[in-house]
């Protein structure tokens, strides 16, 4: 089973959620797919064995055969690049990098073979163990946008025969939509505030059309849980799993501890991932 773990906005204890239901299954492959802010290594603590970097295609500019034509500019999708003829034997072409998603139309359409694509290094791929646990993670170049390019590249790792926890980046725009699509299921964690359920609603939304079966984990579940749980309800959404809220959970996790190892909190993830497992008719 791949097993997506997302949630509508940052700090809902998304990664604690996948960190532990991974320690509880032991022997998993876990993979950290939230490349702009990677967090799981602090409770996971994994021994790295690999660092393989990540490049990416941008279009490299022969101007002594450019002749301006434009051509270019307008077969970009995305504007990254703009062509400025001065006269009929000279001119400008003015490369976005970051806009630029590799797709290499540029190269294909240009008549005077101008064009040629160079690799641009994005990112590195960290890879190890943490006990049976067989750990993947990503780091983005700083200051580089090509976020859900880089997940893509990082989840080439995944092995299905193995089970597979994806750790995904918060939110539900892109980075989000590239982790999660492909997985056999995707808990949703969410909490019990204004901003939690709000924010549920729109993960919710986006799995749905990305056609991925879904439950719901309620973290630092409390008396105020009840306007989830009746959304939920509503919705005929599954409520896999909770986490009470708790000061000792807290101190642990400021600690980067695994509350798992602890068998009344690791009897809480077994029986979510389980029901994740039964919701969509796979195996652990």
């Amino acid at each position: 089973m791949i097993l997506s773990i997302a949630s509508g906005k940052g700090g809902t204890g998304k990664t604690t959620a996948a960190v532990n239901i991974a320690a509880a299954l032991g022997s998993v492959q876990f993979i950290d797919c939230d490349v702009e802010e990677p967090d799981a290594h602090i409770f996971l603590k994994p021994k790295i064995e690999t660092v393989k970097k990540v490049y990416t295609l941008v279009p490299k500019i022969d101007k002594s055969k450019c002749n301006f034509c434009s051509l270019c500019a307008e077969v970009c999708a995305f504007g990254a690049i703009n062509v400025f003829k001065q006269t009929e034997a000279d001119g400008a072409v003015l490369l976005l990098d970051n806009l630029c998603h590799g797709c290499g139309a540029c190269a294909v359409f240009c008549p005077q073979k101008a064009i040629s694509e160079d690799k641009k290094e994005i990112g590195v791929i960290e890879s190890g163990r943490s006990g049976g646990i067989n750990y993947h993670a990503a780091k983005l170049k700083i200051g580089d946008v090509k976020t859900a390019f880089l997940i893509k590249e990082l989840k080439k790792n995944i092995d299905k025969n193995k089970t597979v926890i994806l750790d995904c980046p918060p939110g539900t725009s892109c980075p989000m939509v590239a982790a999660v699509g492909g997985s056999d299921f995707c808990l949703l964690v969410t909490e019990p505030s204004p901003f939690g359920l709000n924010d549920l609603k729109l993960a919710v939304e986006t799995v749905q059309k990305l056609g991925v079966k879904h439950g719901v984990f309620i973290n630092r579940a409390d008396a105020s849980s009840h306007k989830i749980e009746s959304y939920c309800r509503r919705e005929n959404i599954e409520i896999v799993g909770s986490l009470g809220f708790d000061m000792d959970i807290a101190k642990k996790y400021s600690r980067g501890e695994i509350i798992a190892k602890e068998q009344k909190y690791k009897n809480i993830f077994l029986e979510t991932a389980q029901k994740c497992a039964e919701l969509c008719g796979k195996s652990l």
